[in-house]
């Protein structure tokens, strides 16, 4: 593969994966950063700007433009359970979906209005976009999953009413080159500069914190994810990326739409299990929570948005993932040394 590639999010947990990837495949690879850029590796750029994307564009020159927004949609947070007792519900706050809630309109302008600024400049320019969804675009209600490509969206809350907005802001931006696909990915891990980067990295904290047996760390055990790794997320798109260069004269006979998921189905209760298991120690301080959603919670979240992989395997792409135990292994065991 010869091409110039635009990396977005390039600082978050899966862009520098993505660099990372695409980098080790002999392209020349640039990311695109705010707080965190680093020139010339990473330029720096508002999204929220239209004159910046433009320029950034314009600097770079890609063929190929993964838009990998540098956020984590279900992230970790804390807070005092009933405010007398010291209880820790691990996950409730601070996540994409309630930061969503509380500034709605910035998140519009970077999930669909700045989607839809790059999309129209990709098309403009004949550059292929991957651009980074969610499964929580569907549902999620008990007996649906898993959801083919076609399926009917229905989000649960804002979040993923604006990252189905982003979709769709992609797909008729460049309905006339076929230029642009879709890409749902689940929850994900990888390797972290912060844990908190990450709702499934961040359990490690929790595993921690659970070691005090008055800890009282609340972990939920109702809705059920599917962790998937940056590493095999990265991957993924450097093979559609190929596979659609290569049909590039029938590209707009193929899907626009893909989905690629993990099979390993866990709540966090059980990631954190598995988790214990690998640092050789118990959870006595941690409680199940099978309650499932609050319904006076302001944001409702899915129980089951397992994702169909059968379009990707349909092209020929494998879908294969990372043992979670096995990498979980390796990674604590090169922090402790």
């Amino acid at each position: 593969m010869t091409s110039n590639v635009l990396v977005t999010g390039a600082t978050g947990l899966l862009g520098r994966q993505v660099f990372s990837t695409f980098q080790h495949s002999g392209v020349l690879v640039v990311g695109q950063g705010f707080t965190r850029a680093a020139p010339p590796t990473v330029l720096k750029a508002d999204l929220e700007k239209e004159a910046d994307i433009k320029n950034l564009l314009t600097e770079v020159k890609p063929q190929i433009v993964i838009h990998s927004p540098a956020e984590d949609r279900d992230g970790n947070g804390n807070g005092n359970g009933n405010g007398t007792n010291p209880e820790l519900t691990w996950g409730a706050a601070n996540k994409s979906p309630d930061l969503v809630d509380k500034n709605p309109d910035q998140a519009r302008r970077v999930n669909v209005e700045a989607t839809r600024i790059l999309a129209r400049e990709c098309q403009a320019r004949g550059a292929l976009l991957i651009y980074i969804s969610t499964d929580y675009v569907f549902p999620g209600v008990e007996g649906e999953a898993p959801y083919e490509v076609d399926a009917e969206t229905r989000p649960p809350n804002l979040y993923g009413e604006l990252k189905r907005d982003g979709e769709q802001a992609v797909l008729e931006e460049t309905k006339d080159s076929g230029l642009g696909v879709v890409l749902r990915v689940p929850v994900l891990y990888g390797i972290a500069r912060d844990n908190s980067e990450s709702a499934v990295n961040t359990l490690v904290d929790a595993v921690i914190k659970a070691q005090d047996a008055n800890a009282g760390v609340k972990m939920d055990d109702w809705a059920q994810r599917y962790p998937t790794n940056t590493e095999d997320v990265a991957r993924v798109s450097r093979d559609i990326v190929i596979k659609y260069l290569k049909e590039k004269p029938r590209i707009k006979e193929l899907p626009h739409i893909l989905q690629f998921s993990s099979e390993d189905r866990m709540t966090k209760y059980e990631i954190c299990e598995k988790i214990a298991e690998v640092m050789g120690v118990s959870l006595p301080g941690m409680i199940r929570n099978k309650q499932g959603n609050d319904p006076n919670a302001g944001v409702q979240r899915p129980y089951d948005t397992h994702l169909s992989t059968k379009a990707l395997v349909d092209l020929g792409i494998d879908v294969r993932t990372t043992d979670f135990t096995a990498w979980w292994r390796r990674e604590l065991t090169a922090h402790r040394k």
